[in-house]
């Protein structure tokens, strides 16, 4: 048998029955872990009664919800695949992963339900089920389905290598694809997670980032669970929102990506709404070192990043509180019990593991550990490439310094070639951040016939003032920029393209750029 997400569920109920387990901000409902048991219970009996079986798979096109919460459980009840859906997703984006991991049931609420009446099918076929009130027709309701069945426990024989969950990848750069995770490599995870972050059963955590996404829930909100903590489950973000969920909820700790801390420290607040809060969590997209600072200086909490990938679980490495501010923009140390090198490089092949770079060498950063991906679902080639000789190929360009500290530079996709110059836009991006007229910054090569490529800057400005004469004079008197590494051009945007983890997604800039050359 082995430990499962199951039993480790289970093991805690039966520890802390009347602890608050689940607290929903938007049902107005507290459950402790024994009243969500039987809600888990019952949903997972309902699932049966609709035909769902061992291995086979549950979509959810839901944002945070106690009903996403419940599902994911209701899932490992029963040994069926788990297959969380980015709700921001397009109606075809969506449709393209269902036809992919071909789930029994999906979920979804008012919110997504535009996204997914053209996908709705004959429920013989695959089965609708909405959280919410609807007029649609051939789909369920998800209350009405749990009304007729029992709570009990259901019986199942769970192993622990059995798979867990379809975690589709966030597409940055193509067509996502759908990384297997187990049960064994998620209670890993749990495990490493919840001694790094020091949990107790007394903390009281807060799921605001995209619980669909492995960095809250294989990160925050799993071993919360493990531990026996609290969970509150916040529908999705709103900065005013979640520093007074903070506030009332008595909130300890939580994850949130970058772009969303630095939303939050330009609200009005004091440091008396965080007065519980003990710890921050980030990931998901690099932090730019201005921003740690300023983090640090307004909210005076521990701030902990987790760099990592969702083919190994997430994290590799992390940094902890007391490096944030000596060494800013790293990425950390290795995760317990994971392995991580930077490697050189080769063009068309895999990097070797053993070609392993010196300390301050760029290469690639590849990484082994108890959490790693057994693959991708249905896409042998592209698994054994992504798992060459053993080790997970990150595609992230890297290097160690000399205090064994990993720094995440670019994407090797990402790295623009000038004039035969090699330019990591971290660099330049890291550069920007530390103007204070700018609020977001993204910079991409761009298609130039003389020099190959040229370095475009993507700003969304917090000063209505600045402009392209202000920035390109801070750039040109900063003494940690190369000329050729300035950005040639600025392009000031409301918004820059992220996907629901926060990471950037590049290749539509890249995009957009091309088009204005046309």
């Amino acid at each position: 048998m082995g430990p499962n997400l199951r039993s480790m569920f289970e093991q805690t109920v039966a520890k802390y029955p009347e602890k608050e387990g689940l607290v929903d901000s938007r049902l107005g409902i507290r459950w402790t872990y024994h009243q969500w048991d039987l809600e888990v219970n019952q949903l997972a009996n309902a699932l049966r009664e609709a035909g769902v079986e061992k291995g086979d798979k549950v979509s959810t096109v839901l944002f945070n919800t106690a009903e996403f919460a419940t599902t994911l459980f209701a899932c490992m009840k029963i040994g069926a695949i788990f297959n969380p859906i980015n709700f921001r997703l397009s109606s075809k984006e969506i449709e393209f992963i269902i036809n992919d991991a071909e789930p029994k049931v999906v979920m979804f609420e008012k919110a997504t339900s535009e996204q997914m009446k053209p996908l709705i099918k004959d429920p013989a076929v695959m089965q609708f089920w909405s959280i919410d009130e609807h007029d649609l027709a051939n789909v369920l309701n998800y209350y009405e389905q749990m009304d007729q069945v029992s709570n009990r426990r259901p019986d199942c024989n769970l192993d622990e290598d059995d798979i867990y969950a379809l975690m589709y990848t966030s597409g940055t750069t193509g067509m996502p694809k759908g990384v297997i995770h187990t049960h064994r490599d998620m209670m890993d995870q749990a495990l490493i997670m919840a001694a790094c972050l020091r949990l107790t059963n007394e903390d009281r955590g807060l799921s605001v980032a995209p619980m669909f996404h492995c960095a809250e829930l294989h990160c925050a909100f799993f071993p919360r669970v493990l531990i026996g903590s609290t969970t509150v489950v916040l529908h999705h973000f709103e900065a005013a929102k979640v520093i007074e969920t903070v506030r009332e909820e008595h909130v300890t700790t939580f994850f949130a990506a970058p772009t969303m801390w630095n939303m939050m420290i330009q609200e009005n607040f004091n440091k008396e709404d965080f007065q519980t809060l003990r710890q921050g969590l980030y990931g998901g997209a690099p932090m730019a070192p201005a921003l740690t600072t300023r983090l640090h200086d307004v909210l005076g909490i521990q701030l902990i990043q987790a760099y990592g990938m969702t083919e190994m679980g997430p994290a590799i490495t992390t940094l902890s509180e007391e490096d944030q501010v000596t060494k800013a923009g790293s990425a950390g140390r290795s995760l317990l019990n994971h392995e991580v090198r930077v490697v050189r490089t080769r063009e068309g092949w895999p990097s070797e593991p053993e070609d392993i770079c010196k300390p301050g060498e760029l290469g690639e950063i590849i990484v082994r550990g108890p959490s790693m991906m057994p693959g991708y679902y249905n896409r042998p080639g592209d698994s054994h490439e992504a798992l060459f000789k053993g080790w997970y190929h990150s595609g992230d360009i890297g290097t160690y310094d000399e205090d064994g500290f990993l720094w995440v530079r670019d994407r090797l996709k990402d790295m623009i070639i000038s004039g035969g110059e090699n330019i990591y836009s971290r660099e330049v991006e890291d550069l920007l951040f530390e103007h204070p007229g700018v609020l977001d910054a993204a910079v991409v090569g761009e298609p130039d016939e003389t020099w190959g490529e040229t370095v475009t800057a993507y700003i969304v400005k917090k000063d209505e003032s600045l402009d392209e004469k202000i920035l390109d004079e801070f750039c040109a008197s900063s003494d940690s920029l190369a000329r050729y590494k300035r950005p040639r051009r600025y392009e000031f945007v409301e918004e820059l393209p992220r996907n629901a983890s926060g990471k950037l997604q590049k290749f539509k800039l890249r995009e957009r750029s091309a088009s204005v050359l046309e």
